[in-house]
């Protein structure tokens, strides 16, 4: 899939309300440790059914967003599971 149909796409997630509308930032504070715990599950069992998974420190936090995003809507995955996995990969993410 190109590029600009990939932001076509979330333009257009975001129309109807599919992405989150917390703001999202590298600089967020540390979400809960059970959110954490939660993501990390979710993200062996979401992404691992389809291909393997990458390393959290793989991407940035802004660039798995946007992968998240994607791969809501693609794997058909709800809102609040999504929101689990950032937190996790947002908080495997921190660089020291």
């Amino acid at each position: 899939m190109k590029a600009s149909t990939i932001f076509t796409v979330i333009a257009l997630v975001g129309l109807v309300g599919l992405v989150p509308t917390a703001s999202y930032s590298a600089h967020d504070d540390v979400p809960d440790p059970a959110q954490i715990a939660r993501g990390a599950k979710a993200w062996a069992e979401q992404c691992g059914r389809c291909h393997n998974i990458r390393s959290p420190s793989e991407l940035t936090d802004e660039e798995w967003l946007v992968s998240t995003t994607h791969m809501r809507v693609r794997g058909n995955i709800p809102g609040n599971v999504i929101r689990d996995i950032q937190a996790f990969l947002r908080s495997s993410n921190k660089k020291e």
